[in-house]
Order: structure tokens, then sequence, then C-alpha cells
């Protein structure tokens, strides 16, 4: 289950952990950077951080002679959460470089924590690409959950079947209806097969230019998609556990990947569930994209959508505007915003 809003004693008591670590860690950079200042560090200069590792992330240079070369950097604490993709100053050192300053992200993808916090996934992405399969099962209230966060930060979503190998007949009318649900709402889907490298080439043109970060349950390919993608990368995959038949985590860390033709790819960690309970039922509702006409014009202000009288959305779900099903994953994210852990 999704961690859900902290009472005020637990906030309270989250936000006086918090500082602590953070006087803690401040301790730590204080001590970091006069060793790093020791060893005269070089000039201030632009950099890609390209993957993450607790206190330290890998810096791609990307100006000057040293254009193209990756470092292992220090992360200072006050410069709060840095992700994949965020563009930063550093500075170079004997063994080590120090992060001085970041600069501001134009797009960021964020989920909530189990400690209450948000964290951000990937930074400056101009697509997103959602990643389910035929196996492990697709969960349409997950897509949805995806949906509605590219919605809100302004990401343009790319839906994507993988190991469409993999359909037979007796999957191939709901795996049907799971497309169509989303083509008929205006999203595009796409589907491939890296065992049979079908459909590639149309994902490949979608991505160039463009940074994409892949997000999707463990076990759905993202990482084998990426090694077709990109030849010579390598990730490591995983298979399916046997008996869950669930993805196993392979990705630990956001990775960042150049594209040769032009353009980015980060691998995600796979995320089983994806929490909104840091939103309010206004803000998912605007996520649902083809809810839009219809917010607003119901009898009354408060409307639950439920059984109401001249209620817009059932009006609409009526006239077939609105799929059931869909509702059906709006209801379940808005009653998931207060159950307990």
């Amino acid at each position: 289950m999704s961690k859900r809003k902290l009472t005020r004693r637990q906030a309270w008591r989250v936000e006086k952990i918090h500082k602590e670590r953070t006087e803690r860690a401040l301790k730590t950079d204080n001590k970091i950077v006069d060793q790093l200042d020791a060893s005269e560090l070089g000039i201030e200069q632009q950099g890609l951080i390209i993957s993450h590792f607790g206190k330290q992330v890998d810096v791609e240079a990307t100006e000057g002679e040293l254009k193209g070369n990756i470092y292992r950097c220090h992360l200072r604490t006050h410069l709060g959460q840095l992700v994949t993709g965020d563009k930063v100053i550093w500075r170079q050192g004997a063994e080590t470089g120090v992060i001085v300053a970041v600069l501001p992200r134009i797009t960021e993808l964020q989920r909530p924590t189990n400690h209450g916090e948000l964290k951000p996934v990937a930074a400056n992405i101009d697509r997103i690409v959602i990643t389910f399969a035929i196996e492990p099962q697709p969960f349409s209230n997950l897509i949805d959950r995806y949906l509605v966060a590219c919605e809100l930060s302004g990401i343009q979503p790319i839906l994507l079947l993988n190991k469409s190998d993999l359909i037979t007949d007796k999957n191939r009318e709901s795996t049907a209806q799971l497309i169509n649900r989303y083509q008929d709402i205006g999203y595009q889907v796409l589907t491939a097969s890296t065992t049979l490298e079908h459909g590639m080439q149309a994902l490949h043109d979608q991505l160039n230019n463009n940074t994409c970060v892949f997000v999707g349950q463990s076990g759905v390919g993202k990482s084998s998609l990426i090694n077709v993608l990109l030849p010579g990368v390598d990730i490591k995959v995983g298979g399916l556990s046997e008996q869950t038949r669930k993805g196993k985590h392979t990705t630990t860390t956001a990775r960042l990947f150049h594209i040769p033709s032009g353009g980015d790819l980060i691998d995600s960690p796979g995320i089983r569930e994806f929490a909104l309970w840091h939103l309010e039922e206004r803000s998912i509702i605007r996520g649902f994209i083809e809810f839009k006409p219809f917010i607003g014009m119901c009898k009354f202000r408060d409307c639950k959508h439920i059984s109401e009288p001249k209620c817009a959305l059932l009006k609409a779900i009526e006239e077939g505007h609105i799929s059931e099903s869909r509702m059906a994953s709006y209801r379940r994210i808005i009653n998931s915003l207060n159950e307990d852990n």
C-alpha cells in the first residue's frame, strides 16, 4: 500500500529526524569540502548528472576541454535532492569533484516515498515512456497514475506495450482492450518486442532528439529495450520471479545514456506502485484528460461523481465520452488518498 498523509505528530517526528540527519550530513559536507579545497579544485563549469550514488554522482562535463568526460563528484546536502538529468555547476578535484550549484529544472518526475517526502526521479525530461508488458501482468491503475503525473508535470507520455511476442489467443482480446482504452482518448500506444526486434524503429523515432525516461514495473523489459536501442551498453537484465511472475529489480539507480543520433535515455528502477497521496482531488481529476470538458459542470460544486444527481461525469459515462474502467481507476486513486498504510 502507498504511504498516506501523516498526522501532526508523525509529521513533527519526520521533520525532527530529517533535521538531525541534515545537521549530521552538513558536518560531513564541510569536512569533505575542506579536503576537496585542499586539493585545489578546478574552475566552475557546467555538467550533467548521468547517475546517482548516495552522496556522490557521476557528472558529464558539457563544456570546455573536459567535455564528454565523466567525473565522480561529491553531492552537497544544502543543494537538495539532485537526480539524473539535472544540469549543474561543478568543480574538478584531484580525485573527486564537487557540485557547487544546480541549474533550474525545466521539468521533473516526482513520487512520494514511504517516509512522507517527495522524491524526484529524473529531471529535465521531454517524454516519459510508460512501459508495460504481457508479463508481468499489466495494471491499468499504475499506468493511470503515471499518466496523471505526466499531465500535471507537463511531460508528454508515450505508452509502450513490450513483449508483444507473448501475445496469444488467450490474452489477445484483453491486450487489445487495454490498448484501445488509451488510444480512444488520444494517447499514443506503441508495441515492441526485443526478442523479435519488432517496433524498435518506431520507438527510436519517438525518442530521437528528446530526453526520455523509461518507467514501469520491474520485469517489463526496460533494460532490454535500451540494450537493443543502444547496442554495446549491456545493461544488466533480470527475469521474472518463478513464484510470483513479477519482475525482479535489476536497475538500482537511474542512469542516463546518449542516443548516437541525438537525445538521451534515462533508465529508472522499476516501481510496482506509484502513489499520488501528495496530490489533492482537484489536481488528480485534471490528470484524466477525457474528464476535462466536464469538470465544473456538475450541479453541485462538491460533487464526488458517485451517484449525485446531475453529475456531468456520470452523464458523460452514459453517453460514452468516459469509460467505466477509467472512472473506476480514478475512484480507486481517490479512495487510496485516505487509506491507512
